[in-house]
């Protein structure tokens, strides 16, 4: 058995909603959440396509069962502009909404946390992108994941485009939920695509948290085991849509990596899928994948040991290997969970052209915020090697 030592001199704090309910048909609660909260009238922020597999309904009917006044905000996109977050507010203030119910993949919750942080805070929500710079709590809110990847029901950030098409993150206590619903019944019509993508997602951010310099034993704990669930039960969810154990893991896998990194924090695949997904048009999940595989080889060296433990995890045997052996099963682990999702880790086959090498760099450049907590040091030629052996 691992034995773990931890500073003790290191303040360590942990994120997480007030509460959390996990279980087949828990979406029928939202109503009564809603009220406990105070809500009375209720904006749902969602997309069209959440509105067509007939999810908003359910949870509509749920909250008018509560004798709650509901709005429904249907216009949050992927990779959403930080415009979308101002079109919520306005309809907001517009329906005196007290409360704020986000429904869907990660870029309908991250708005949802968007347009609560803002009801109530001044300027534009890019004025506060970093780490806990908004200054006053927003409106109470639900987050109902449909997804099984960002973890965003569960994490203190979000994520926004700005106009710049550069991605910005607001990492704040207030941008954590009141309340989040985890339903497996909502992530069993997702394609086997988006469940690749969205299940690599989950396996990114639970990696990192593992990984990374700034983590906490809070964070260590809950990645670890997200890592674990994932390896296991991702394949079985792709394969079989309606494998509900498989879903129920997986949804339960991408919340404890977003309580994981909301303790801790994420690193440079981020970093460097960031510009893949933004100027590619790329899903994030997708792009994560993509660069997983050639950012663990390189950090590998950062902590042989815990790169040892997350082969272990995803059912490699360790056991009789040196560290640098134990440490390679990791990556190689990853490389043949991709290929059991059908997911190419080759930029080259995604059509991007060796050409855009410098614009990837320099993309890479910009997020240089999250060197700082990535298990290796990096430099801008670093970058260059990494994104070549990508290709």
């Amino acid at each position: 058995m691992n034995q773990a030592f931890y500073e003790i001199t290191k303040v360590s704090n942990f994120h997480s909603p007030r509460k959390i309910i996990l279980g087949q048909d828990t979406v029928k609660k939202v109503g009564d959440e809603a009220r406990a909260l105070g809500g009375s009238r209720a904006l749902i922020i969602t997309d069209p396509a959440i509105v067509s597999a007939g999810y908003v309904k359910v949870v509509e009917d749920s909250l008018r069962a509560a004798k709650i006044e509901v709005g429904i905000f249907d216009r949050v996109v992927p990779e959403p502009p930080a415009r979308c977050v101002e079109e919520g507010v306005k309809m907001s203030h517009e329906g005196k909404y007290n409360i704020i119910i986000g429904l869907g993949g990660g870029s309908s919750l991250d708005i949802a946390k968007g347009v609560a942080i803002m009801a109530t805070n001044p300027g534009r929500v890019v004025d506060y992108a970093g780490i806990d710079l908004v200054p006053k709590p927003g409106l109470p809110k639900v987050l109902i994941p449909t997804t099984a990847g960002t973890g965003s029901e569960t994490s203190r950030s979000l994520v926004v485009t700005d106009e710049n098409n550069t991605k910005r993150s607001i990492a704040s206590s207030f941008g954590v939920s009141d309340v989040a619903i985890l339903d497996p019944m909502l992530t069993l019509s997702m394609p086997p695509q988006v469940t690749a993508n969205t299940g690599m997602d989950a396996l990114v951010h639970a990696i990192e948290s593992y990984v990374s310099a700034t983590t906490t034993p809070f964070a260590e704990i809950l990645a670890i085991e997200a890592i674990r669930l994932i390896a296991h039960n991702l394949p079985l969810a792709y394969s079989k849509g309606s494998n509900l154990i498989a879903r129920y893991n997986m949804l339960l896998a991408a919340s404890l990596a977003g309580l994981a990194f909301a303790s801790s924090r994420l690193g440079i695949v981020h970093g460097l899928a960031y510009v893949i997904d933004t100027e590619y048009h790329l899903p994030h999940g997708r792009a994560n994948a993509i660069m997983l595989p050639h950012v663990m080889e390189f950090n590998k060296t950062g902590n042989l040991g815990k790169f040892a433990r997350i082969a272990e995890a995803m059912g490699e045997p360790v056991r009789e290997l040196s560290p640098y052996e134990a440490a390679d099963k990791s990556v190689q682990a990853v490389k043949n969970l991709l290929a059991a999702l059908q997911v190419p880790y080759r930029l080259s086959q995604y059509g991007i052209p060796k050409e855009h090498l410098p614009k990837l760099i320099e993309g890479g450049m910009r997020q240089a915020r999250l060197f700082v907590p990535n298990p290796r040091d990096v430099t801008q030629e670093d970058l260059k090697s990494i994104y070549e052996k990508a290709f």
